[in-house]
């Protein structure tokens, strides 16, 4: 009974403690994304003054696709508009494909795969840096701005449930390129294509990209150049992160240095 008495106790706090380094992880991880959001209310006060460089940019990038044979994007989006069913489920995988499985891959990579889950949050937030440097830099109009071209703002004419998840006051409406919209899917969807257990989870990491990359065309949200670029970026955070992980990791693992003292030899 004594022995049981003493155990019990013990393993409480053993509990009590894993508790606590848990409350403080989440914690942390909420300060991270807090952080982040302040500093795209930054950037996002300095593009707004920045319209008219930001069509101009947009008229240059449709020029260069223009250029590479690739402006594909209005002809894409009449064959979607004509079909309601069509644009209903891009609307859909635009608005609910994107936050809502960030949030539920980040907390599943968490919970089950804790061991490389601060390198793909790592990777959002390096390639989500970069993207604010290039957002300043070069603020660019999405194509459903460029009316001129034929493109139509199918989520906002078909759908309200965007102004609900990412309400207008907190949008960068001038962020087209890179599409992170597009490069965060596409980590969300490596995450799943190699730490899935079953098939649909890795069928799921696949085809995820693949049809955001066709909705935030077609719903005229994106250029194939921005999704181009955005992906480009998302691997380079996702390699950039790789990197900081196992040098840390590294330096963890790294035995600490030890002295030894010598005996003073008297003469």
């Amino acid at each position: 009974m004594q022995n049981c008495s003493q155990v019990r106790p013990s393993a409480l706090g053993v509990f009590a403690l894993r508790r606590s380094w848990a409350m403080l992880a989440l914690v942390r991880e909420v300060v991270i994304i807090f952080a982040a959001v302040l500093l795209y209310f930054a950037v996002r006060g300095l593009v707004d003054a920045r319209v008219v460089d930001a069509y101009s940019n947009a008229r240059s990038v449709i020029r260069f696709e223009q250029w590479l044979g690739i402006f594909h994007e209005p002809a894409m989006q009449r064959l979607v508009v004509s079909h309601d069913a069509l644009i209903a489920a891009a609307n859909w995988v635009y608005i609910w494909g994107h936050w809502p499985v960030i949030g539920l891959t980040l907390v599943w990579l968490h919970a089950r795969h804790h061991d490389v889950y601060s390198r793909f949050r790592n990777a959002i937030l390096i390639s989500g840096a970069i993207g604010l440097i290039i957002f300043v830099t070069f603020p660019m109009a999405p194509p459903r701005f460029m009316t001129d071209f034929g493109f139509w703002d199918s989520v906002t004419a078909r759908s309200n449930s965007y102004r609900v998840l990412q309400p207008p006051s907190l949008v960068n409406k001038y962020a087209a390129m890179p599409s992170l919209h597009f490069g965060w899917n596409l980590l969300m969807g490596i995450a799943w294509a190699s730490y899935a257990t079953t098939r649909a989870g890795r069928v799921f990491g696949w085809l995820m990209p693949i049809a955001m990359l066709l909705a935030i065309v077609v719903t005229a949200n994106h250029y194939f150049l921005d999704g181009v670029a955005g992906g480009a970026l998302a691997l380079v955070g996702l390699a950039t992160a790789g990197v900081v992980t196992a040098r840390s990791r590294a330096d963890v693992a790294r035995p600490p240095l030890t002295v030894t003292a010598r005996p003073v030899q008297q003469a």
